[in-house]
């Protein structure tokens, strides 16, 4: 009998994982490892990992023979080491689709609520401070330009949601060749270097890689429209934290939103929840009762996949051309 577990979830139930490995008799496990040793430790002979956390390298895959498949919760993958489960013939797969509205939802969200002070402004009413005023400047969106790194699903769902506000949308995206004409038709495919300077707010949907990493930072953050926002739905990582405030100290940008952080979950006193132009919510972007079950099943159904033989859906390496197949 197949094997696939869940090594690490920390979700409420796993009735929609149960409910696809019990139709069709794989045993399954529902276990919470919260180191790589646990995982060895617990998962020996098992053919397919849902994971969440827990670091997926050399480690895990030398010590873990039987192990051949990892399907990663969510669209992000960047604790799973690809070049090292290529090399031991493991497919990784994520789950790329799920989610995608909500996520453009809650940019655009936090982007209006940057550019109309929704927060400031709440908070002074709060304490019976009745005045616009306290909101001065804010710019007719028509006459502003949204830039957006990254123009996979969510990029391309955001875009289209800022134009039909009547922003101009602009794009970027580390992996993109002009030579493939697969940007999509309806944002502006311009450099790095131009979303910055020519961006009234800076929109970043790519995922965490060694060409994104630290992307935006006291250099590419300086070259940013002088009291322009940021908003990061990504990935923490892709945004220097300490050249962020740097810059909203010294008004060179009026104010960013991070739904994501590098380091999860922030504490009181944190630098940037004391910040007071900086919108923080808690990497809750993905999230809605209904993009969470669909989450939960196409993870399982993508492991069952791989172990009935089946092509998956979502891989992120080629093991049979690694190994020459």
């Amino acid at each position: 009998m197949k094997k696939i577990y869940i090594c690490d979830c920390d979700h409420s139930n796993i009735d929609q994982e149960k409910a696809v490995f019990e139709s069709a008799g794989v045993e399954y496990r529902w276990l919470h490892c919260k180191s790589q040793e646990e995982v060895i430790a617990q998962c020996q002979g098992v053919d397919a990992l849902l994971n969440q956390y827990v670091l997926m390298d050399k480690k895990i895959f030398e010590s873990i023979p039987s192990l051949k498949c990892v399907v990663r919760y969510g669209v992000g993958y960047d604790n799973i080491n690809i070049e090292d489960a290529t090399r031991y013939g493991v497919q990784v797969c994520n789950i790329p689709d799920y989610g995608v509205n909500e996520v453009a939802d809650h940019a655009l969200a936090l982007m209006l609520a940057l550019v109309r002070k929704v927060d400031k402004i709440v908070a002074q009413t709060r304490k019976g401070v009745w005045d616009y005023k306290q909101t001065i400047p804010i710019h007719r969106g028509s006459y502003r330009t949204v830039g957006i790194i990254g123009v996979g699903r969510i990029g391309s769902a955001f875009a289209k949601r800022v134009k039909a506000l009547g922003y101009t949308v602009i794009g970027y995206d580390p992996r993109y060749e002009v030579e493939s004409n697969q940007f999509p038709d309806d944002i502006g495919y311009v450099s790095l270097e131009e979303v910055l300077e020519k961006s009234d707010i800076v929109s970043v949907h790519c995922s965490l890689n060694e060409l994104s990493n630290n992307l935006l930072n006291e250099s590419t953050i300086g070259k940013m429209k002088k009291g322009a926002y940021l908003i990061n739905v990504s990935r923490g990582g892709i945004v220097d934290e300490k050249a962020l405030l740097e810059a909203i100290r010294s008004h060179h940008l009026a104010g960013a939103a991070l739904d994501v952080v590098e380091s999860e979950p922030l504490i009181a006193g944190d630098p940037i929840l004391a910040c007071e132009d900086i919108i923080v919510t808690p990497h809750m972007a993905w999230y809605s009762e209904e993009s969470a079950k669909e989450l939960k099943q196409k993870c399982a159904e993508e492991a069952l996949r791989y172990v009935q033989g089946l092509p998956v859906r979502y891989p992120i390496n080629d093991v049979a051309i690694a190994q020459g197949k």
